[in-house]
């Protein structure tokens, strides 16, 4: 028995050097287990790896059980835990992003890879690059499908809401089924389950000044869908002060804009073009004001565009324009703007 138990333990610690889950740890000690017993059903009495292993098979059978039962309680207590507090039902670890793309890689991003705008080498920015998503609603919802799938290696989304019944008219990336769980929790267990070479990084927290500069610097582009002026204004100062390039968008009721801020490469500032917030009644929340379900979509998926050009350097973005969609009148339009010389976030 002591020599199982050595080899058992050695399994173990083989597994944990190797940085293996748990799961594949117990499976190892399981067949370890597993093969004792058939030893002694398998040889006769007195056979000498009977005697190296124990007498008898019945304690190692009791000792499987055991180890059955209490794996299956800890695993039953563990998804219980997870639906009262509204965590993402799997043990999520993110998957690396660095060095070469596997073959599975090379097809699913094979009609990137053709497309002369892109090609491998945009692929491989993609790859590299890390976006942050500002809000896991109704723009965030879309453009984080799309950037998972056109292969962004590192996705963080903040927001700290949970999925409400509500949501699901246009709030895509969640389900009926995780109603009540953080949206970032149920992005992450979406993006996992649409794209497996994405490294997500869920924030469930209220986007702050005390920790927006800090967050911000880590990621190459800021996506912000958030919903209310003063992140947005937050969100472009530290932008501006970073260096990072921000896409930004806005949803009313049938229409949508968004255009590419990044003052750095010349362009205006959030604040340039939208200097003071407008009055309230101008601009109802979706709540007020009723929003087109498709329309999250429709603008989201314009603003993972605008990311894929501005990471690959594919065709010309939207630096200096403002791109506004009218669904109720099937009207698209962009508009020339320009820095305020007088910005107070921007202006030199």
């Amino acid at each position: 028995m002591i020599l199982v138990l050595t080899l058992a333990a050695g399994l173990w610690g083989l597994g944990w050097a190797l940085k293996l889950p748990r799961s594949a740890r117990a499976v190892m000690v399981g067949l370890l287990l597993v093969a004792v017993v058939a030893v002694h059903i398998v040889l006769p009495d007195g056979h000498p790896l009977r005697d190296m292993t124990g007498s008898e098979p019945a304690l190692w059978i009791f000792i499987i059980c055991i180890g059955m039962i209490v794996w299956g309680y800890s695993y039953l207590l563990g998804r219980v835990k997870t639906r009262a507090s509204g965590a993402p039902a799997f043990d999520y670890e993110p998957s690396a992003t660095a060095g070469p793309f596997s073959t599975t890689e090379l097809d699913r991003y094979a009609r990137h890879i053709v497309l002369r705008e892109i090609g491998g080498a945009g692929q491989k920015d993609l790859k590299d690059a890390k976006v942050l998503v500002i809000g896991a609603g109704g723009l965030g919802a879309p453009a984080l499908q799309y950037l998972a799938a056109a292969g962004v290696g590192t996705l963080g989304v903040i927001d700290d809401d949970v999925v409400d019944n509500s949501n699901l008219q246009r709030q895509v990336i969640h389900t009926d089924a995780r109603i009540g769980m953080p949206k970032v929790h149920s992005a992450a267990e979406a993006i996992a389950a649409l794209n497996p070479f994405v490294t997500v990084k869920p924030y469930k927290r209220r986007l702050t000044a005390e920790i927006a500069a800090e967050l911000i610097a880590e990621y190459d582009l800021v996506l912000d869908g958030s919903d209310n002026f003063d992140t947005r204004y937050l969100v472009n100062e530290v932008s501006v002060a970073a260096g990072v390039p921000l896409i930004a968008a806005a949803l009313t009721q049938w229409e949508g804009q968004m255009s590419l801020y990044d003052p750095k490469d010349g362009t205006p500032c959030y604040r340039c073009v939208f200097p003071e917030r407008p009055a309230a009644h101008l601009v109802p929340s979706c709540a007020e004001g009723g929003v087109l379900g498709p329309l999250p979509g429709v603008v989201g998926a314009m603003m993972a565009v605008e990311a894929v050009k501005t990471i690959t350097g594919a065709g010309e973005g939207l630096r200096g324009r403002l791109l506004i969609y009218d669904a109720l009148y099937a009207e698209t339009r962009a508009i020339k703007v320009n820095r305020d010389p007088t910005c107070p976030v921007c202006a030199n």
